[in-house]
């Protein structure tokens, strides 16, 4: 069954009719590699119980183990890379407002990487239902703490809230 728009060509249909049929084709892709990931065998065992630089629960630095991002009963860590500071080769406007607006734009996080975080923020809550999250960055954790509270909406989740924001050592 074929829905038509008023005023479209026989062309346009045809042409449109051909891309569902790859975007169907790409969704059932998509949905073996899913499966074929879901079905490997458990990785290696990581070397070591590698140390992060952290925030405790009252803001003062500390020292956070890889092992200490896993709660009771999840057994899934995401780990999301911030890219902070940005690729060098990245010449998009940094943030107008806020403490990480006076760095200059070599020193400022990445805009994609700020918006993704953002975002995620609204869907923190049922993720950590299921899975541990943690952001990372290799920006000092001073500035990374800065960035996290930003002159920007406030969500009912806050970043601090959605995962321990630590810094990894270059």
């Amino acid at each position: 069954m074929s829905i038509t728009f008023p005023g479209e060509s026989a062309h346009y249909r045809a042409a449109r009719d051909r891309l569902l049929e790859q975007e169907i084709e790409l969704r059932r892709a998509t949905e073996a590699v899913a499966a074929a990931r879901r079905e490997l065998p458990p990785g290696g065992v990581v070397p070591q119980d590698y140390v992060f630089q952290g925030a405790a629960v009252d803001g003062t630095p500390s020292e956070v183990r890889l092992s200490e991002l896993f709660a009771p009963g999840k057994d899934s860590l995401v780990i999301y890379s911030f890219m902070f500071p940005r690729d060098p080769g990245d010449e998009r406007p940094g943030p107008v407002t806020g403490q990480t607006a006076r760095l200059n734009l070599a020193e400022s996080p990445c805009p994609s990487c700020t918006a993704l975080l953002d975002q995620l923020d609204g869907a923190a809550q049922h993720a950590r239902q299921r899975i541990n999250l943690a952001v990372v960055a290799k920006s000092p954790l001073s500035r990374i703490k800065a960035h996290q509270h930003r002159d920007v909406r406030k969500p009912e989740v806050t970043l601090g809230d959605l995962a321990r924001l630590i810094h990894r050592a270059a």
